[in-house]
């Protein structure tokens, strides 16, 4: 209960803000699951309240959309001492526009506009280690430094489509340490006068000995499809839509998903084995 009002001032002008971060939090990640409107979410709290008999002010549905902009979202991880093997990739998710049978129907009438959610995944565990938020015109190459920033631990091999075939990717991952499988380009030739692309050159050297389908199997990398059964889950539960019009609280929307989706995932995941 002390958690839920904001008990720091901020040595700024103005009342200080009633409500903590926490409690605001908890209501978009409630509204996320629930496929909820702010209003809705406001009643569902309402009411959880008062069957829990607490003495506990509600925040108005108004607060949850001024508050969510900035706001710090921490994506839960159980503690594995073991090293990660890390898959990254991005999917897009829509602000606005029409439906596909619309535009199969008539054509376009107006433009779709979309945001993408780039993350890092441990491919053992399913969990979400990072999240990054970005226009629908962010390359991934931009995007994988500041998801290596966000995971900590030692990081064993990292898989990558060949949307992370770019010097500055390899740049990134050399100070980590880790293995590399991202599939080189078709016309791609060794340049073994450049120390960051070693890892690269060495995958080429190894694509052209046993050919590129043994190298993806012998590598690991098909275990990079992970990331897309995580964006399938996360769009089967929370929706491919955003209901957010501001780019901040997009992201925070979009992290928040995450968020909840490791605490999914925290709760048992189906065991799979390989049938021969």
């Amino acid at each position: 209960m002390n958690s839920w009002l904001n008990h720091y001032k901020s040595g700024g002008r103005g009342k200080p803000r009633r409500y903590s971060d926490i409690c605001v939090l908890t209501m978009i990640m409630l509204k996320a699951v629930y496929h909820l409107p702010q209003r809705g979410t406001q009643g569902l709290v309402n009411s959880v309240v008062g069957l829990l008999q607490l003495d506990l002010p509600v925040p108005h549905h108004t607060i949850l959309a001024k508050r969510a902009a900035g706001l710090e979202v921490t994506l839960p991880r159980q503690s594995r001492r073991a090293s990660l093997h890390v898959v990254v990739d991005a999917t897009g998710l829509k602000v606005y526009g029409e439906g596909e049978w619309k535009v199969r129907q008539h054509g376009y009438s107006k433009r779709r506009t979309w945001r993408k959610l780039h993350i890092g995944m441990d491919e053992a565990t399913g969990e979400v280690l990072a999240a990054v938020a970005s226009d629908k015109d962010m390359a991934d190459k931009h995007v994988l430094p500041d998801l290596l920033e966000q995971i900590s631990g030692p990081i064993t091999q990292l898989s990558g489509d060949g949307g992370y075939d770019y010097t500055t990717c390899y740049e990134a991952l050399a100070e980590t340490g880790a293995r590399v499988t991202i599939p080189p380009r078709s016309n791609a030739r060794l340049h073994p006068q450049d120390e960051r692309l070693r890892a690269r050159d060495k995958n080429l050297r190894a694509i052209e000995r046993v050919g590129r389908k043994v190298w993806k199997k012998r590598s690991k990398y098909h275990r990079r499809s992970l990331v897309e059964t995580a964006f399938m889950r996360l769009k089967s539960i929370f929706g491919e839509k955003l209901s957010a019009r501001q780019f901040d609280n997009q992201a925070t929307e979009m992290f928040v998903r995450c968020a909840a989706l490791n605490r999914m995932t925290h709760l048992g995941m189906p065991q799979s084995s390989v049938v021969r």
